[in-house]
């Protein structure tokens, strides 16, 4: 009751009561537009005073721009319900956001800066981020929580990285998969926690029949292969060992999806788009080992995993957690479905592109105008809840 008087009694703007309120709707509006702004550096009508290739930019700022404002989002809300402390609120989240907004103003325009100093302004952002969290989860005492700590300060790692390699050796590749995978790795941890949840709530308040299988031995298998699996990939994204162990994770996290009854959540779209997110998953494994056979281009997994399983996974999560927490029903609305088919359009018309090199280009703009929708969609359906405070 104290924890909720207090949160009553904040008196500052809407947006900086919680920590996915401004993390949630300006990355998606950031993503939304970072996407014909990376087609139109693609196709040679627009450049940018970056220090990064354009392709480097582009993977960049969806990986540490637009990722890293939804982990916030997700953290800085889940972390108060993990602990019973209050969230991060006012002026201290003020300095996280400005720390975002700064990193992606100081990577676009690194040229013009220094590289040396771009790295430092955007390295800021992830580390401060790590550090408040580790900081509530550790005054909290919820030490099995401390695992995602470890994946966001790995990435802040990796962002580092990525600014070193981009500069030495002109493209970030080694730091691209490594960030991918991280990602994924935390796709598969959040989504291990809320997908069989989430499911087996909605399934239960039904008819009797099959419910997901609760977090078990197999899991963690699966948890375990995969990684190892996406560390090979990292360090020898090529070769027939690389393959195999892309399949084996393929085939175990397909089978993890399996096993959460998803098939019987098509009448609730909320339910549903998180086992399509997941779907990307195995998906992006199986792509992968075959690019790393030479059958398909690499791009395909690639895409499978960020355009499909991340950026469909962060929608579903943004969606669903705006909901909860400004008091609204647990229902998609109409435009938040289209968004849901919107972001699986981009997703599968991105991977086509990658598999059918001759129609790449109307593919891309397929792929480019779906997930702009997807993005500037969100924030159109959200902005109204995410701008006004919850009445208690």
């Amino acid at each position: 009751m104290a924890t909720m008087q207090k949160l009553r009694n904040y008196d500052g703007p809407a947006l900086l009561s919680h920590g996915f309120r401004p993390f949630f709707l300006f990355g998606a509006v950031y993503a939304g537009a970072a996407v014909p702004l990376w087609l139109a550096m693609f196709s040679g009508h627009l450049s940018l005073p970056t220090a990064f290739a354009p392709r480097d930019w582009h993977v960049h700022e969806m990986l540490f721009g637009y990722v890293s404002a939804v982990v916030a989002g997700f953290l800085l809300t889940a972390i108060p319900n993990w602990t019973g402390r209050l969230p991060i609120q006012g002026a201290p989240l003020a300095v996280l956001f400005g720390s975002w907004v700064a990193g992606r103003a100081a990577t676009s325009f690194s040229y013009a800066i220094g590289w040396r100093a771009a790295l430092a302004i955007d390295a800021a952002f992830l580390v401060l981020l790590a550090a408040a969290a580790a900081r509530e989860i550790v005054a909290g005492r919820k030490w099995n929580n401390l695992k995602v700590i470890a994946i966001v300060s790995l990435l802040a790692v990796t962002n580092v990285a990525f600014h070193i390699e981009a500069h030495v050796t002109g493209l970030a590749e080694y730091s691209t998969r490594a960030g991918i995978a991280l990602v994924v790795t935390l796709v598969c941890v959040i989504g291990g926690r809320i997908v069989p949840s989430f499911t087996r709530n909605w399934l239960a308040r039904r008819a009797p029949g099959r419910l997901p299988i609760p977090f078990d031995r197999f899991d963690a298998v699966a948890m375990v292969v995969g990684v190892c699996a996406m560390a090979a990939w990292v360090i020898a994204p090529f070769g027939l060992p690389t393959a195999g162990a892309l399949v084996i994770g393929g085939v175990l996290h397909l089978a993890r999806l399996v096993r959460w009854a998803g098939e019987r959540t098509f009448s609730d779209r909320l339910v549903l788009i998180l086992h399509v997110a997941y779907a990307f998953v195995p998906v992006g494994f199986l792509l992968s080992a075959l690019s790393a056979v030479d059958l398909v281009a690499p791009g395909a997994g690639v895409h499978a995993w960020t355009g499909g399983a991340i950026g469909s996974m962060t929608l579903a999560v943004m969606t669903r957690a705006s909901l909860g927490h400004t008091g609204q029903a647990l229902k998609a609305s109409a435009l938040v479905q289209a968004v849901y088919a919107a972001i699986i359009v981009a997703a599968l018309a991105r991977v086509c592109a990658a598999l059918q090199p001759a129609h790449s280009v109307p593919l891309l703009t397929v792929s480019g105008i779906a997930w702009t929708f997807a993005f500037f969609g969100f924030a159109v359906a959200y902005a109204p809840l995410l701008c006004r405070l919850r009445k208690f």
